[in-house]
């Protein structure tokens, strides 16, 4: 579900109490948590936590890199974790850690998805925001992006 919101008030005030609740509680992990350099915004129709446009404007579609997000779905909620996607050791190390938080993991290509705030390892989210600087997170987008090609053909 795709929100109109212009302000994470606005977002968070157009959501049900309960999911309100929850989606409160992870911003608090994730703003205690974020590293220095990214700022929340709303983006993508979810409040996201971005490179700026100012610090890294070379992006190819003329957005800031989204390092995480965080919304309300229509069947859950989820955070968006693009730092845990960066190499497949990242991806199994945070799945391992994950699992053994006794907690079920429901991940998808892009997100952790959970129906009710106790679904959620907060520890282990608020260990994954804090992995990755900025200038780290720059550094791997680019890694990963195909090598620019030097002439026309």
């Amino acid at each position: 579900m795709r929100s109109d919101a212009t302000t994470v008030d606005e977002y968070l005030a157009s959501l049900p109490d309960d999911r309100r609740k929850a989606i409160s509680e992870v911003r608090e992990v994730i703003l205690t948590n974020l590293p220095n350099g990214y700022e929340e915004a709303m983006n993508w129709g979810m409040i996201t936590y971005q490179v700026p446009l100012e610090t890294y404007p070379e992006t190819y579609n003329k957005q800031p890199l989204m390092y995480a997000g965080l919304a309300s779905q229509k069947n859950h909620m989820a955070v968006y974790l693009t730092g845990v996607y960066t190499s497949d050791g990242d991806r199994a190390a945070f799945e391992e850690e994950y699992r053994a938080s006794g907690k079920r993991l429901d991940m998808g290509k892009s997100c952790v998805r959970f129906r009710k705030l106790d679904d959620l390892p907060l520890d282990v989210i608020g260990r994954a925001i804090a992995a990755c600087d900025v200038d780290s997170f720059i550094e791997l987008v680019e890694t990963a992006r195909p090598a620019k090609r030097s002439g026309k053909g």
